[in-house]
């Protein structure tokens, strides 16, 4: 499909009402193409990580360590997103499309101040950081050099991932996968083109990775933003009155946005601590993580799909005065993300030596690795019902309790692998045993709180 075919798809397409419904239909209307949205980064991950194999175990450890030390900036802007969307979700439902560009306009402001933050933060703290906790010289000074160039993509990511809000908020996530389809595309050709030096490029081993991946983010966020342009959104939600900086409309996006920004940056601080435990266990160790992490990011993509879908669907139908309807809802988005993930784990489990195969992975990788896989497996279950319920609360707009909620889970994981991982020095299976405590805390407490109904009068604007 040329360029032209392409945005002429994308132009003469119809743009969808601002208002849902709660039948099965139209979660999966929401769901599907969030879900082949998210597919294509993970695809791409899990390309990167299989390039990345053939350089040798340190890169493919080192690449665990870097994936989750980026994964904090990454999904504290995601945090930001997922605020906005339940933001724009509700202005959609209340019927305001013109509030919707005040709030998107406004949010573009705070990423791109948020991401030059980030910047910094990384060029000041990332030597010092790796340099107290990780034993293995080779993966410390890879991981280094890897990250420094790495952070250069945080902004694009970051307007990439407002732009994505506002197309899911405003139920037009039909057009999320074209950004992701060619933002993946170019980052797996340039992955092999610079890592290994083909197609004419030096061949930048490691940081051909890094390299390709803020190239391929910044042609996501040019795409995104050319559908926003295309489809004409500018007018229809009125985005030439609201240039302006408006700090009331800032104040309320950056209220929404920062528990779930704290949230998520204790969520995967408190992975990337587990990971420098594993360190200390040794590169196989790691390395083993490491995969186990793909498996459990590509699965995630589903759950996560379902997950959004709640978010916005909550706060959709919470803007209509629909609150009655709210735990029916959110219990079939469950149902239906745990059928999903429950046929996907079978599978695992049928074929695991042919799924590790892909990596690369040798007899003996393959041996230590499957008893991980069955522990991996039941905690994708359970999270598949828990990241629902813990969503739909981020949907109702008392985000504070979304962080409440981490803090309790967190604490309690911490505690876990310190004692496991760190101190008793016990098994990988053991260790990755701490995803079951945490998704099944996070379910319980996500799902009493909802029970509860004390959402129901929760305002989110002055």
């Amino acid at each position: 499909m040329s360029i032209f075919a392409f945005f002429f798809k994308i132009v003469m397409s119809k743009t969808t009402s601002l208002v849902v419904n709660t039948d099965t239909r139209q979660i999966l209307k929401i769901a599907t193409p969030i879900a082949l949205a998210l597919m294509v980064p993970q695809l791409n991950f899990v390309a990167n990580t299989i390039f990345l194999s053939h350089l040798g175990e340190i890169e493919l450890g080192a690449a665990g360590i870097t994936g989750v030390y980026y994964l904090i900036f990454a999904l504290v802007g995601n945090g930001l997103n997922s605020g906005l969307q339940a933001l724009i979700s509700r202005r959609a439902g209340e019927g305001k499309p013109s509030e919707i560009g005040r709030l998107f306009i406004q949010s573009i402001y705070f990423a791109l101040t948020f991401s030059c933050m980030a910047i910094l933060l990384n060029e000041w703290v990332v030597s010092a950081l790796l340099g107290k906790v990780l034993k293995s010289e080779n993966i410390l000074n890879g991981a280094i050099g890897f990250l420094k160039i790495r952070i250069w993509g945080i902004p694009f990511l970051y307007l990439f991932q407002m732009g994505n809000a506002l197309l899911v908020g405003s139920n037009n996530s039909k057009y999320l996968k074209y950004g992701f389809v060619v933002q993946a595309v170019v980052n797996i050709l340039l992955d092999y083109a610079l890592i290994f030096g083909h197609f004419g490029f030096k061949a930048y081993g490691f940081n051909g990775a890094a390299y390709a991946s803020i190239a391929a983010e910044g042609i996501g966020m040019i795409i995104v933003f050319a559908i926003i342009y295309f489809k004409n959104f500018a007018e229809r939600f009125s985005f030439g009155m609201h240039w302006a900086l408006d700090f009331i409309t800032i104040r309320i996006v950056f209220n929404q946005s920062l528990p779930l920004m704290m949230q998520y940056f204790l969520s995967i601080g408190a992975w990337l601590l587990f990971y420098i435990f594993i360190e200390h266990k040794g590169e196989r160790e790691l390395a083993i993580s490491n995969t186990m992490r793909n498996i459990f990011s590509v699965f995630g993509i589903f759950i996560w799909a379902f997950a959004n879908t709640a978010n916005m669907m909550v706060s959709n139908i919470i803007g209509q005065q629909r609150q009655a309807e709210v735990l029916k809802l959110v219990n079939k988005i469950a149902r239906m993300s745990f059928v999903t993930i429950a046929l996907l784990c079978l599978v695992l489990n049928i074929f695991p030596r042919t799924i590790l195969g892909i990596y690369d992975a040798t007899p003996d990788f393959i041996t230590l690795a499957l008893p991980v896989v069955r522990v991996v497996s039941i905690s994708l279950v359970v999270s598949s019902v828990a990241v629902v319920w813990l969503n739909s609360i981020t949907g109702t707009g008392n985000t504070r309790v979304n962080l409440l909620v981490e803090l309790i889970t967190i604490f309690l994981y911490i505690v876990y692998i310190y004692i496991v991982v760190e101190h008793l020095r016990l098994s990988l299976v053991i260790a990755w045993a701490s995803e079951m405590l945490y998704w099944t805390s996070t379910f319980i407490l996500s799902f009493f709180y909802m029970r509860s109904k004390k959402w129901m009068n929760k305002k989110i604007w002055d």
